[in-house]
């Protein structure tokens, strides 16, 4: 193991993802703490989870530190936010990950388990356009146990309300100025950080070669989510989270 290995602090990096995240989204604490009660009232306090888009493992941290016999599975395509995961959770034999284009017909074979108590994902599917959203959602619907939920927390965009849209973006965007005027990281900033370091400068090189800047994606509303829920194979569906900019959308099988 190299000197810079040795030193390399894992855990930092992971925080330091999250804050990055929270200029974003201030909520974000909040929205965990829902999805976990959820998981807790549907599934039990010991699920085996498979965190979908899992970045850096934020809800498998906070999964694992509220349920210690859980079980995660990290699924993701961005090789610099896995180096970190890998990382943070070394020696953690509760967690696996695996790497996978989520668009790519074949990524659940990929899965150490053919079925799972819950799935779980937060602001990562807007990457998405909505038909290869829906076909994901019915692979979802497939890997789910009967009795299983799955739950995404995202932007979720109800285009029949142009003035409040636009009042709540204004104030957000307001905050976050006055966030980055006092030296928080934005999401530009922490990848330029992420570039320089020496064990995440190759990884992040090729995050964006596959992605660019930024994946395309739309943001469909809550409502179309969970009639493509149902649509998809799961029996019930519906928000059970909000703020004012993002929505948490729970399916049940």
């Amino acid at each position: 193991m190299t000197d810079t290995a040795r030193t390399t602090d894992w855990s930092a990096w992971q925080h330091s993802w999250d804050r990055q995240q929270e200029w974003y989204m201030p909520d974000r604490e909040e929205r965990f703490r829902v999805m976990l009660d959820m998981v807790e009232a549907t599934v039990g306090p010991e699920p085996r989870v498979l965190d979908l888009a899992c970045g850096t493992g934020s809800i498998t941290d906070r999964l694992l530190q509220r349920f210690p016999n859980a079980t995660s599975t990290g699924v993701d395509l961005d090789p610099a936010l896995l180096t970190i995961a890998e990382g943070h959770f070394a020696g953690d034999d509760r967690v696996t990950f695996v790497t996978a284009d989520l668009k790519d017909p074949a990524w659940t074979r990929a899965l150490p388990h053919e079925s799972y108590d819950a799935v779980l994902t937060a602001t990562a599917l807007h990457w998405l356009y909505s038909e290869p959203l829906a076909a994901l959602y019915g692979q979802l619907a497939g890997i789910v146990r009967e009795g299983g939920v799955f739950m995404n927390a995202d932007h979720m965009i109800d285009e029949t309300t142009p003035r409040i849209n636009a009042a709540e973006r204004a104030r957000r965007h307001a905050r976050m100025d006055a966030a980055k005027a006092e030296g928080v990281l934005d999401w530009a900033d922490w990848w330029a950080l992420a570039a320089k370091d020496p064990l995440l400068a190759e990884p992040t090189a090729r995050r964006f070669e596959i992605y660019g800047e930024h994946a395309d994606g739309d943001a469909p509303s809550a409502g179309w989510h969970a009639d493509t829920l149902r649509a998809a194979g799961f029996g019930e569906a519906r928000p059970v989270w909000c703020s004012p900019s993002d929505t948490m959308v729970l399916a049940l099988r």
